[in-house]
């Protein structure tokens, strides 16, 4: 079992119907619209609720950010890479994450998978943060709307992907494309790497583009999570709207030259 706590993660988890509940304990000393709403769907769902004083509740989240509310649920089930292979009617776009440690920084970029309409995250099974009841509040409970897969081999999973013609994109400084010249209309896998290292070199190398965000002042990168919310706003807006009009397409179109045509994205391009 898990223990998961804040409004966001145990409504979130409610709502998803995804997971057992045990039971769920709310803080004898809140009482409020927020906390009534999940007690009305425990009820609905017929999930036990115990009221207790807060301090129990801190013992049990080990933290005091609980909110006053902490449910003990069955530990989020994981998918493989094949079900994340499975053929899907619509250009896909695959959030990858190569090492990332630290448990805040997974739940944000889990936050901005969800927001972005991202079809599934792989994550790495050693050497990363874990979803834990810590990224899920940072998650503010996105985690349980989205097709996650832990993996082994990153690497075999990503070469997986370029086989099915996803197009691998890691995200590096020193990447050679700005990433709001990259074309997101296709099948994308967006690859984060971990905090300080980056990429790891055998990733970085299975990738099919190095990405880059310009910076404009004295730091050379953002936070991957910060990073990773930018890239992926972008995708989820040129999905939106289509393929992108670049300022070439701009500059032939006042000029009366038609573009050249867009080189066909796929492996070996």
């Amino acid at each position: 079992m898990q223990i998961l706590y804040g409004l966001h993660p145990v409504e979130e988890a409610l709502k998803a119907g995804r997971r057992r509940f045990d039971h769920v304990l709310v803080a004898r000393e809140r009482r409020d619209d927020r906390l009534e709403s999940i007690v009305g769907l425990c009820k609905t769902l017929k999930i036990r609720v115990r009221t207790e004083p807060r301090e129990t509740l801190t013992d049990m989240a080990r933290t005091p950010a609980h909110q006053g509310v902490v449910a003990l649920v069955r530990a989020q089930e994981f998918l493989t890479i094949e079900d994340v292979l499975e053929p899907t009617n619509a250009a896909r776009l695959v959030l990858a994450l190569d090492g990332v440690e630290d448990p805040q920084n997974l739940g944000a970029l889990l936050r901005s998978a969800d927001g972005a309409g991202v079809d599934a995250v792989v994550m790495t099974e050693r050497r990363a943060a874990p979803l834990s009841a810590v990224a899920a509040k940072a998650a503010a409970g996105a985690q349980e709307h989205l097709r996650i897969a832990r993996v082994v081999n990153l690497v075999r999973s990503l070469e997986e992907l370029k086989r099915r013609n996803v197009w691998v994109i890691g995200l590096d400084e020193r990447g050679t494309t700005d990433y709001d010249q990259f074309d997101f209309t296709g099948d994308c896998a967006l690859v984060m790497g971990s905090e300080g290292v980056g990429l790891h070199d055998l990733v970085k190398r299975t990738c099919d583009h190095l990405l880059r965000i310009p910076m404009a002042g004295g730091v050379s990168s953002l936070n991957v999570a910060a990073a990773g919310a930018v890239v992926l706003f972008e995708a989820a807006r040129q999905r939106r709207g289509g393929p992108r009009r670049t300022s070439n397409d701009t500059a032939a179109a006042s000029s009366g030259v038609a573009p050249k045509p867009k080189k066909q994205k796929g492996l070996g391009s």
